[in-house]
């Protein structure tokens, strides 16, 4: 069993929220769409060790690697056109 959690929404109402955001803007085009949409996943973890295997897990499901970009943050990303798939691996807290 893995020493990190992945707290995730409803994968079918996400993937449904995403059809009827495509349909809404297809058929309504004088709404703006961003210049930069995203998505993120934040991943956090009790220590270290269980952060980054938790944070490499999501990104190999991406299909990406996941990259140190310093000061204990890791970060994965995937493009889809315009649109970014991330995930975000912060530092675990300093436990006492």
């Amino acid at each position: 069993m893995p020493e990190y959690v992945i707290k995730t929404g409803d994968r079918e109402a996400f993937i449904t929220g995403l059809r009827e955001l495509a349909d809404f803007l297809t058929a309504n085009p004088a709404v703006l769409v961003p210049d930069h949409p995203a998505f993120t996943l934040i991943f956090d973890a009790a220590d270290a060790a269980a952060r980054e295997e938790g944070a490499r897990h999501a990104a190999t499901a991406l299909g990406v690697p996941a990259e140190d970009i310093g000061g204990g943050y890791l970060d994965a990303r995937r493009m889809f056109g315009p649109i970014a798939y991330d995930v975000i691996a912060i530092p675990p807290k300093e436990r006492q």
